[in-house]
């Protein structure tokens, strides 16, 4: 069952001229006829940061100078990963009509969604970047683990939509269900308050796993160096979560057609 999976898996990599295209087109034809186009996507994200960060800055007590740079790596890369896992898991569900009628490696639209948020990333990082102008670069030293710690991120988030558009296609409830777990997820993650924050309530922090995803991004942008415990918890979710999501794509990977 695995080795069907990686068979699966194998052939939506070599297409790659196929979903970085149609994910490319996807963000150009949601801005078309625009004079700003995706930069529309940046623009929003900004808003959103200066403006929870000059409220909750305020609330907390907190130096924008420290204070905007966080929340801004916060929310840049989160709203990456919620969107990989939450258009993951209606991956399969959308691309319904294409998936009856043409016999495809099925991975290919998984990768498809990671390929078209990576691109709206990079849109929004044009924000961190600007902060950056602004405030200075934090710790040049730790800014190079920004690399590896995506790819973590990436994988992970790509093994969970994975996961989450096989059961979406089975159970057409769950999509729904998924977006409330993510709307909760951010409230339970540091996302907006910082993780030492939660003195009292630490566990939430240390028992969640998002935490750690989220710091493993975020750490070297503001001048962090990830902790050993932040590698090993998101490496160990890499261990265990690729196995399962290539065991159940295998195992139910013909039976896509017919749920979809």
């Amino acid at each position: 069952m695995v080795n069907l999976a990686l068979t699966d898996l194998r052939q939506s990599v070599l297409s790659w001229r196929l979903w970085t295209l149609l994910g490319w087109l996807e963000v150009r034809q949601r801005y078309a006829r625009s004079r700003v186009g995706p930069f529309w996507l940046t623009i929003s994200m900004g808003v959103i940061i200066a403006s929870i960060g000059v409220v909750y800055g305020t609330l907390f007590g907190q130096k924008m100078s420290d204070y905007l740079p966080f929340i801004a790596a916060s929310l840049v890369m989160w709203n990456a990963f919620a969107q990989m896992v939450q258009e993951g898991s209606v991956a399969y569900i959308n691309s319904g009509t294409y998936i009856r009628q043409a016999s495809t490696a099925k991975l290919i639209f998984m990768l498809q969604v990671v390929w078209r948020n990576l691109i709206v990333l990079a849109h929004n990082f044009v924000i961190v970047l600007l902060l950056f102008c602004i405030f200075g670069v934090k710790n040049w030293e730790a800014l190079p683990l920004f690399i590896p710690g995506l790819v973590v991120y990436v994988l992970n988030a790509l093994w969970i939509a994975m996961v989450a558009g096989l059961l979406s296609a089975r159970f057409r409830d769950l999509p729904q269900i998924i977006a409330a777990l993510i709307q909760i997820a951010f409230y339970v993650t540091p996302i907006i308050y910082r993780p030492n924050a939660l003195s009292r309530f630490s566990f939430i922090v240390e028992w969640n796993p998002l935490a750690y995803l989220v710091d493993i991004v975020r750490a070297p942008l503001i001048g962090q160096v990830p902790t050993p415990l932040t590698w090993g918890v998101t490496i160990g979710m890499l261990v265990i979560g690729w196995p399962l999501a290539l065991a159940l794509t295998g195992r139910y990977l013909k039976r896509i057609p017919y749920w979809v």
